[in-house]
């Protein structure tokens, strides 16, 4: 397992649309170690594979229960609203509002290729969201709501 280099914001990879991930083999598992590793080495709750410079739609987030694998992930269910500062590892100093869904139901393959279906609220919710949209080419400060006090 290694820790990766993280992109940053201006980094073109990170406005690019991700592949989907035909086939799950030692390379992909291998990429999604790494990439958990580097999450916790960051202190990241999320982190998506365009991140460290890999086209392929596979995030890991860890809102504290314990690192959870999409690859290919599709939300499936949006519910509700909460607005929360929001940060991100390839925009290190930015804290910006966002809105999100409150819940949200992401069906997902797991590591070992099987689907799942994963129902988040809260901060999962919302890392679950943040780690989809880098697969989309999307940030959250395309998404950020204008402070209202300038």
């Amino acid at each position: 397992m290694a820790i990766r280099n993280i992109r940053t914001y201006g980094d073109d990879i990170l406005r690019k649309k991700s592949k989907v991930v035909d086939e799950i083999n030692p390379r992909v598992l291998l990429l999604i170690k790494d990439m958990t590793e580097t999450m916790y080495h960051s202190k990241g709750v999320g982190l998506a594979a365009p991140q460290v410079g890999i086209l392929k739609r596979i995030a890991v987030v860890d809102v504290g229960n314990g690192p959870i694998t999409i690859i290919n992930p599709q939300i499936v269910d949006m519910q509700g609203s909460q607005v929360t500062n929001e940060g991100c590892l390839s925009v290190p100093g930015a804290q910006k509002s966002v809105d999100r869904p409150l819940k949200v139901t992401v069906k997902a393959l797991n590591e070992n290729g099987e689907e799942t279906v994963i129902v988040g609220e809260g901060l999962l919710a919302r890392a679950l969201c943040h780690e989809i949209d880098h697969l989309d080419g999307v940030l959250f400060i395309d998404k950020a709501l204008e402070d209202e006090e300038e």
